[in-house]
């Protein structure tokens, strides 16, 4: 068991340290792009690149919230937060979706405001900026794909970078049009489109950061598959007060009675009931056992 739990905190702290390594460069990169982004943004006196060079510089503070969160959660505990700061992580993921949620709802008033009164569009500098955007926020956004199905934190900086690129394609396709066509109007349109998009894949990260917050259970968690791993296992005759909760974006907790069979080795059942949980996603288990028969009716014995 002390075996076990090395090799997963030995784990976990590797992978958050490569999960560090990849935000400073995501920060660095994007940080470089939104100095050049303004700069050609002032140069052709381009308010809508300048526009999008503060909402990357909004990014550039997102990852460096993520960054932080990473750094909280490997702060030991202490003895006003026995679980160190780890739910920071959580917290961090619900500011993400509500910056997401701002920068859609920025995009539309601008959308509008351009339907109103549409303005020149220099198309050339705009596809050719916007094309570099696209290069640094893919990259970005590839460097957090395969950390972000595990990572609530993770899923919000790679929703950022994901939505950056997309309206970055949409810049440099309006960008096209406007310079064949003239037509002004293409811009707002092609920004709706992508606020839609980026709304639609932020809301599921906005509703999973609320549930966690609430200590709701994640939803990688099946609580009827736990039930019933509680229950096969031998010598466990029924399960009650069962409750999971997120820790972290990354380590989830339960703590349940057992009602076991007499003559039962409730270490023996602790053991195997743990190891099975560990597989199912929870890392933290607090088990509690008691003797058939002495169980109340009006506990909620399952």
């Amino acid at each position: 068991m002390a075996h076990n739990h090395e090799h997963h905190t030995h784990g976990h702290e590797h992978r958050i340290g490569s999960l560090n390594g990849i935000f400073i460069v995501s920060i660095v990169l994007n940080l470089l792009f939104v100095v050049v982004e303004a700069a050609v943004g002032f140069h052709e006196n381009s308010l809508g690149l300048l526009s999008d060079a503060g909402h990357n510089l909004g990014d550039v503070f997102s990852l460096l919230l993520a960054l932080l969160a990473f750094k909280l959660a490997k702060i030991h505990s202490t003895k006003r937060f026995t679980y160190g700061y780890r739910k920071s992580t959580v917290l961090v993921s619900l500011l993400n979706a509500i910056i997401l949620l701002a920068a859609v709802g920025a995009i539309i008033l601008e959308s509008i405001h351009k339907f109103n009164d549409p303005v020149p569009v220099n198309g050339a500098a705009v596809s050719w900026t916007a094309g570099a955007g696209i290069l640094v926020n893919g990259l970005t956004a590839w460097l957090l794909m395969k950390s972000q199905k595990d990572d609530l934190n993770v899923r919000g900086a790679f929703l950022h970078m994901a939505a950056d690129t997309l309206v970055s394609v949409g810049v440099v396709i309006s960008g096209i049009a406007i310079s064949l066509t003239g037509l002004y109007v293409i811009d707002p349109i092609v920004s709706l489109a992508i606020a839609a998009v980026i709304l639609v894949s932020t809301w599921k990260l906005l509703a999973e950061s609320l549930r966690l917050s609430l200590d709701g259970i994640p939803e990688k968690i099946d609580i009827d598959r736990v039930r019933e791993t509680l229950r096969k296992n031998p010598g466990v005759e029924s399960v009650h007060h069962i409750h999971v909760w997120a820790i972290s974006t990354t380590d989830t907790a339960l703590t349940a009675h057992l009602v076991l069979t007499r003559n039962t080795d409730a270490d023996a059942v602790k053991e195997a009931v743990r190891e099975e949980l560990r597989a199912a996603g929870i890392t933290h288990a607090t088990l509690e056992t008691e003797t058939s028969g002495t169980c109340c009716h009006d506990t909620g014995c399952l």
